[in-house]
């Protein structure tokens, strides 16, 4: 499907084994597009602002996998601000997290979260929900980057 290979997914989670785990899921499900991986919320902010080279591609498509609680700038704050820029507020933003509070839910869907998954710890369930999300993936369409 030509449009899911054009998308970018960025990753923002601090957690190795959990982004690697995701990474090998997509792969496992047929889902071989792009992955850019950052290790905490000020690394992927500063990737999606543009601060740090090379930056998002205006051509390019993406889509934005987002732990909440990560060292040196949280997951709120990073959908905050993109949510807030007129620029990025169009990329898609998956929480995915092992927060279940309802009020952290809502409060993600508030600040325009497109959709939040919780992280399972039991290995064999998370990996069962990143299956799930690759599989949508192949079929979802993610909008360019506002000009």
């Amino acid at each position: 499907m030509k449009n899911a290979e054009q998308i970018t997914i960025l990753i923002a989670d601090d957690d190795d084994g959990h982004s690697l785990l995701i990474q090998r899921r997509f792969k496992e499900v047929g889902v071989f597009n792009p992955v850019i991986r950052f290790r905490d919320g000020e690394e992927a902010w500063d990737f999606i602002s543009g601060k740090s080279a090379p930056g998002l591609d205006p051509e390019r498509q993406y889509l934005l996998l987002l732990d909440i609680s990560m060292p040196v700038m949280d997951g709120i704050e990073v959908l905050t601000r993109m949510k807030t820029d007129p620029r990025l507020k169009s990329i898609p933003v998956i929480m995915l997290t092992t927060t279940d509070d309802p009020k952290e839910i809502g409060r993600c869907y508030e600040l325009g979260c497109n959709n939040y998954l919780v992280k399972p710890v039991e290995f064999e369930k998370f990996s069962e929900l990143i299956k799930r999300l690759g599989l949508f993936l192949l079929i979802v369409k993610v909008g360019k980057l506002a000009k």
